[in-house]
């Protein structure tokens, strides 16, 4: 019976109905086998077979496009990349074989899209994942196919076995009618030929399993190609840089150069301002030289005129000197008297001419030193007019490095672009493959480094890695000098916002208004920012954690879809598991908590057949605006069970459960959806010996260490696929169960403290959340009474 229920193929989401109703699927096949007979081992095929012919198409295609005749012209855009993402398939209710078949197209319309971004971006994490998807495929194939060869094995024994029971019968009637004889050896010859489409369909079965082998080997060898590609890629990339780098020591010598043809331009500019001063005040001075010339010309001129008049004079007076003897002493004395005056005129009129000279000859130096100064002042003018031109053609030249250096900085902000939008659709991408998948999500957030964390000088315990593949996925701890790596969907280290948190997990959030139930607990040791990370600061806007912040968003979109004609209706409750005891925290009426020993209000939980959870008693409030659930929060939060530890000076001391279920309806069309938001901050995972709680948190810590390790049980039941999960076995689990086993989309926040003395608490959670990453629970289902119909353009798509 075991080997049976292993070989079984993995069950529809529609299967699980039937099962709620009362009738086990495995029950309902043999009733249609014991009806049908044969007929219904033609038309139910298992799964494995419908898998196997839609994987043998895609691989099909796969080698057509890697021999480049088709996969090449195929093209998408980005609306047809959002459609085919937003893409709802039309489910039946018991058409097995057809969703199947829908969903494996889709699937595969997924692979090429897939395989289309990752030959347009060149990127080796999307061509890495697109050959890890189909090495997975492969090996998926490879299971079902050997899981239906043994499912037909068994089917085909117990034919044989039947006929052989028929050959039995038809023995014993031999006996009596002869007649019959015949019809048993037709018999017989049917069971032959059974028989020989048994071995053929075993043949057939070998054949497939060593192409599926050969699809392995292929994938392997396009891996390799992959990451020489990649190796190829860094080593352009470094060349770039190296580039870059030079380009920029061209600019920095080419800035160096126009600075100190500056400097020699301006030195030229200042000699030529002082060759023409100089040159101004020896033409000022030729100017007053040649003034005092004309003066002294002058002068020579009135002197010469003065002589004439007195030789005039003396020939009157020697012609006159018979008849003036008497004034001939007087007249000799005035003689003497114009000689003398006339000699010094001849002495002056000397030392002007000698003054003359020496200006002239001052004139003529001073001219030839101005013709050196002109052709000074010509060599200067040419150097400056090269040094112009040198300038100019730096100019030019660093304005073609500056052009190219921005045709750079363009192309590379283009490529960042591509990079981001590239990065969105893998996302998105990743969020689907998730979503059919049906895992568990894991955010791991490491809070920031405390004053009284006593780290001091140790080196620090928490590293993220930095290749490619683990970058904003990876996490490392450092214990004892030994390296403890971590994987999961996103990490976020200590510098992270609670915005860039809430953004990662705004699209989950989403889905509560699209009709899916969502769930979103964080795990962690005491202090670790579990709390912070939900709750945050309410009355500081950038510190709101992400139950206020989801509430937000879920209010602003409901508004934003009545004009689509939505309407939305909404009740929270909220409640805390203290010590295995249920509380209201909204509740009125104080007697419902436990007071002095006596026992409260007695709070029972309950799964209806749709897999909805409900709390007997609980108290349930309808809110219309984001006011009143920031005054239920309040409310809450001093409602709430904290203590002292030596953990945390304020510890919680219990499970808090926020629960918000929504309801949608569209009146025009009459669509009608149900969605739940379950946001849960858990008590924290601590051993005893590091809380060292006494008397009344000694109870509350083993309290809380039962239920932490009955959800540890449950994950680990779930990891391992076992029958029987033991939920019942605390309240937390219980509560939690449609989240965890159900079809929920569910996420889980593990906070981790980078305190040197919390390693061995970090590396517990880490491990705990790492099996929980593994856990598939289901393909979430939208709770809805009709199909809804597509989001608009601008609306966000459901984080599957």
């Amino acid at each position: 019976m075991a080997s049976r229920n292993q070989n079984r193929p993995p069950r529809s989401p529609s299967s699980k109905k039937e099962v709620v109703e009362g009738i086990p699927l495995d029950k309902r096949r043999r009733i249609g086998m014991g009806r049908t007979g044969g007929a219904t081992n033609v038309e139910r095929k298992p799964f494995g077979t419908v898998n196997r012919k839609l994987d043998v198409t895609a691989t099909s295609d796969v080698g057509s496009c890697a021999e480049g005749s088709d996969c090449g012209n195929v093209e998408f855009t980005k609306e047809e990349v959002d459609a085919l993402v937003n893409e709802r398939l039309k489910m039946k209710k018991f058409d097995h074989k057809g969703n199947l078949e829908l969903v494996s197209e889709l699937n595969a319309r997924l692979k090429v899209c897939i395989k289309w971004f990752q030959k347009r971006d060149e990127s080796h994490v999307e061509e890495e994942g697109k050959l890890q998807i189909a090495l997975d495929a492969s090996e998926k194939k490879c299971t079902e196919t050997e899981a239906e060869m043994k499912n037909k094995e068994e089917t085909f024994s117990a034919t044989i076995s039947e006929l052989r029971q028929d050959n039995a019968c038809l023995q014993e009637r031999l006996a009596k009618e002869e007649s019959e004889k015949l019809d048993a050896i037709a018999c017989h010859r049917k069971e032959n030929e059974a028989r020989i489409t048994l071995e053929a369909l075993q043949a057939s079965l070998t054949k497939d399993l060593e192409k599926a082998q050969q699809d392995i080997l292929a994938a392997n060898q396009r891996a390799a190609s992959v990451d020489d590609m990649y190796k190829r890629l860094q080593e352009y990339n470094l060349s770039l840089q190296q580039y870059n780098s030079k380009l920029h020591a061209e600019l920095e010598v080419a800035r160096e150069s126009l600075k100190r043809v500056e400097k020699e331009k301006s030195t030229i500019v200042e000699n030529h301002s002082t060759l023409r001063g100089r040159y101004s005040s020896l033409q000022d001075q030729l100017n007053l030289a040649r003034t005092a010339q004309d003066e002294a010309l002058n002068q020579k001129d009135t002197l010469a005129n003065e002589v004439k008049c007195l030789r005039v004079e003396l020939q009157q007076v020697r012609e006159d000197r018979d008849r003036q003897v008497a004034q001939v002493q007087a007249l000799t004395s005035d003689v003497v008297k114009y000689k003398e005056s006339s000699g010094e005129s001849c002495a002056k009129l000397e030392y002007h001419m000698e003054k003359t000279k020496s200006l002239e000859e001052t004139c003529s130096s001073q001219r030839e030193q101005i013709c050196l100064l002109e052709h000074q002042l010509a060599a200067a003018n040419e150097k400056l007019k090269m040094s112009d031109l040198s300038s100019i053609e730096t100019r030019t030249e660093f304005e073609k490095q500056k052009r190219t250096v921005r045709e750079l900085q363009e192309r590379l902000a283009e490529t960042e672009n591509q990079l981001v939008e590239g990065e969105k659709l893998r996302k998105k991408l990743h969020n689907t493959i998730l979503e059919l998948k049906g895992n568990i999500r894991v955010f791991c957030r490491v809070r920031p480094v405390l004053p009284d964390d006593g780290a001091g000088s140790e080196p620090p315990v928490i590293s993220y890695p930095t290749s490619t593949e683990a970058l904003g996925r990876g996490i490392d701890v450092i214990q004892s000098g030994q390296k403890y790596p971590f994987t999961f969907d996103k990490v976020f280290n200590h510098d992270a916002s609670q915005q860039e948190v809430f953004v990662e997990i705004s699209q989950l959030v989403q889905s509560a208004l699209d009709g899916y139930k969502v769930c979103i607990f964080a795990y962690g040791q005491t202090g670790s920012g579990k709390t912070y990370t939900m709750m945050g600061r309410p009355e500081a806007s950038e510190q709101k954690g992400l139950i206020p912040r989801s509430l937000e968003q879920i209010f602003q979109t409901s508004q934003s879809l009545m004009a689509q004609g939505w309407k939305y209706k909404m009740q929270a409750s909220m409640l805390e598991i203290y010590n295995e005891t249920i509380r209201d925290l909204l509740s009125t009426n104080k007697s419902s908590s436990t007071e002095n020993g006596a026992p409260g209000k007695q709070y029972t939980i309950k799964h209806d057949a749709n897999g909805n959870t409900h709390v007997t008693d609980l108290t349930i409030v309808d809110v219309c605006r984001i006011e009143e659930i920031s005054s239920l929060l309040r409310q809450a939060a001093q409602s709430r069970s904290v203590g002292k530890t030596q953990m945390n000076e304020q510890s919680s001391r219990s499970h808090f459960v926020f629960t918000l279920r929504i309801s949608g309806v569209n009146e025009g069309t009459e669509q009608q959806v149900q969605g739940v938001l379950n946001l849960i901050d858990l008590a924290g995972s601590e051993r005893l010996s590091r809380s060292g709680a006494t008397g009344d948190r000694l109870k509350e810590t083993q309290a809380i260490n039962r239920s932490l390790s009955c959800l540890s049980d449950v994950i680990f039941s779930l990891a391992k696929k076992e029958d029987h999960v033991p939920f019942r076995n605390s309240k937390l689990t219980y509560l939690l169960q449609p989240c965890l086993g159900g079809d929920s989309k569910t996420l889980m926040f593990v906070n981790i403290s980078p305190d040197p003395s919390s390693v061995g608490e970090s590396l517990c959670s880490l491990r705990f959340a790492a099996r929980v990453n593994a856990c598939e629970i289901g393909i979430p289902r939208r709770q809805m009474l009709a199909q809804i119909p597509a989001r608009p353009a601008d609306s966000r798509l459901s984080y599957g």
